[in-house]
């Protein structure tokens, strides 16, 4: 009892929440609902004097008189004007009310996404968060479609009650037994429905996580013939799914019914009664129709309840899974600084420690980058340089220790000052389903004389000139249309366009061929784009291009300086490297030798 007791009255405490945001439109709602529920009860009244005033004596006499059938045929048509007023109003309003809030509570969500860190995001299935946002959202607001109209015929259910206990006290008191059966039904009912409702809410998110990894990973799945497994993968949840859906509708199918019988039965009731009544003279032949069409009118107001009440567990179970989005810790704080100037950013790591949960990735990391310098970021896989480069940009923030440019510490920069100063290339490429020209100016305002100069700097106008619309060629989902090096190209030219004053390369030229990363990292050098360059590297050429090298290994940085000095001093950075060039030289022999083998065949 305590548990249904409670899902209803958070339930209405979500429904309160949604007049605080929406009253106006409520306002309206309720008032058409009110409108319609008085004009239904004006119809009661309309249809007892019809009966006592034309019916019956049409009957007595033998004949009907011609002025009264006509004012009954106009006091219908104005009582059906009326209900249809209300009725408008009310669904409008409702339907306007529901989307709003689904609109507003989106916007709020994927707001919320863009304010929490990467690291949160980590933490949660990107299916679920799709989940949060959708469906979850949609179920929150789902029970104000009804909710007008069950707030507005709550005056059908006073103003009937009155009646009737005005028109005949014994007749109400019968009929009213119904109410205290109502109220049962409705506390067994949320006691079966919020158990199956948080399970259904939950599998859908699973579901949507599957299919989003699922499509996500196609290459993986394909390569490897993991096709039927993903699928049954899928199958398994999807029906965990349905079996849940289908116990909601065995509840649903048998409450929805109660609740309809309910009232029929009362009314049943107060027939055989009042037909008693009428023959022992208590009342007459129109109180009777009078009171048996008021307790037919009851059934709006117990219906549109049972709507209501019907959808409070799922709106309670969605309203908890979206505010665990909306109430999220972590977010980053902004202070209301700016980088001043337009020239290349000085950086500066003081102390840095970074830790994902238990384990610590990064040591109290330090070094500085001058302004227009170009330093490498070196080390072994897991020495933490991703980690690195997301915290140069300020994708997470540091345990402890500063970042800053010009001296400025990123987190008292205002919203927004990063990514106007700095720009990042990650290891992963993404491209979105659009043009070459919105894949580079992401929506920026930005001549196609610019979009043209990053592309040569990512040396990327070749392929570029070359595709069948030029800038307006569609890449595809992901960019599927184009190879490995021109997606890395296009990323780079994505953040070139921008005039980035810090511009941090992660592993982002490893598709293509060193000698066209050479020209592209040459090509930044002697750029009118003014950027300090940070680039995780691999291959020596690359390495040696750089003003300065970063060895971490371990989370530390063990050695800097320039690439002849760490080979001269550093043991592991000299291992690293010579290694990294023996297995270049032997990918590029082999490559050469497949060449040759095609050549001869």
């Amino acid at each position: 009892m305590p548990v249904a007791a409670g899902v209803i009255r958070r339930g209405l405490g979500i429904l309160w929440v949604a007049v605080k945001e929406q009253p106006r439109i409520f306002g309206i709602a309720v008032t058409g609902s009110a409108l319609f529920a008085m004009t239904t009860i004006g119809q009661a009244y309309v249809f007892g004097r019809i009966t006592e005033k034309v019916i019956i004596p049409s009957i007595r006499d033998g004949h009907a008189r011609t002025g009264y059938l006509v004012a009954a045929f106009c006091a219908v048509v104005a009582t059906a004007i009326l209900k249809v007023i209300g009725i408008i109003a009310r669904r409008l309003g409702a339907g306007v009310m529901q989307y709003r809030l689904q609109l507003s509570y989106r916007q709020r969500v994927t707001r919320r996404y863009l304010e929490l860190p990467l690291s949160w995001h980590q933490q949660h299935p990107t299916g679920e968060l799709l989940s949060n946002a959708n469906s979850d959202v949609e179920a929150v607001w789902w029970p104000i479609a009804p909710f007008p109209f069950a707030v507005g015929v709550c005056v059908m259910l006073v103003v009937t009650l009155g009646l009737l206990f005005v028109t005949d006290p014994v007749l109400a008191v019968v009929g009213s037994v119904v109410f205290p059966a109502i109220a049962v039904l409705t506390v067994v009912y949320s006691r079966r429905m919020s158990p199956l409702m948080t399970h259904a809410q939950q599998l859908r998110g699973e579901v949507s996580t599957i299919a989003h990894e699922s499509f996500d990973g196609a290459l993986v799945v394909k390569t490897l013939g993991r096709e039927a497994d993903e699928t049954q993968r899928f199958r398994d949840k999807s029906l965990e799914l349905r079996d849940t859906m289908v116990a909601v509708g065995r509840v649903h199918g048998l409450f929805d019914p109660l609740m309809e019988a309910l009232p029929v039965l009362g009314v049943v009731v107060v027939l055989l009664v009042g037909t008693s009544r009428v023959g022992s003279g208590a009342i007459d032949s129109g109180q009777l129709v009078r009171v048996a069409y008021l307790f037919t009118l009851l059934a709006f107001p117990v219906r549109a309840l049972g709507w209501v009440l019907n959808e409070l567990p799922r709106s309670v179970v969605g309203w908890d899974r979206v505010q665990r989005v909306l109430t999220a810790t972590g977010a980053q704080e902004h202070g209301d600084r700016q980088v001043a100037g337009v020239a290349a950013t000085g950086l500066t790591v003081e102390a840095v420690t970074f830790e994902y949960g238990d384990d610590r990735v990064l040591h109290e990391v330090a070094f500085d980058v001058a302004p227009g310098r170009t330093v490498a970021l070196v080390g072994p896989t897991g020495a933490g340089k991703s980690t690195l480069a997301s915290l140069l940009v300020r994708l997470v923030d540091p345990s402890s220790g500063v970042v800053q440019y010009d001296d400025i510490d990123l987190r008292e920069l205002a919203p927004g000052a990063v990514a106007s100063v700095a720009s990042l290339v990650p290891q992963q490429t993404f491209l979105f389903d659009d043009t070459v020209r919105g894949n580079v100016t992401l929506g920026a305002e930005v001549s196609d004389e610019d979009v043209w100069a990053a592309l040569r700097v990512a040396q990327a106008e070749g392929f570029v000139a070359a595709l069948p619309k030029g800038l307006d060629t569609l890449v595809g989902e992901r960019g599927t249309t184009l190879s490995g090096g021109q997606r890395q190209r296009l990323a780079l030219a994505r953040a070139v366009v921008r005039r980035p004053r810090l511009l941090v390369l992660d592993d982002a030229t490893s598709s293509v061929d060193p000698s066209v990363e050479q020209r592209i990292l040459a090509g930044l050098r002697d750029s009118d784009v003014s950027s300090t360059v940070v680039v995780v590297a691999y291959r020596r050429a690359t390495i040696a291009m750089a003003d300065e090298v970063v060895f971490l290994d371990e989370g530390r940085v063990t050695a800097r300086g320039t690439h002849t000095e760490l080979l001269a001093t550093s043991v592991g950075y000299r291992d690293l490297v010579t290694a990294y060039a023996r297995a270049e030289a032997e990918r590029q022999a082999e490559h050469a030798g497949d060449e040759a083998e095609e050549v001869a065949v």
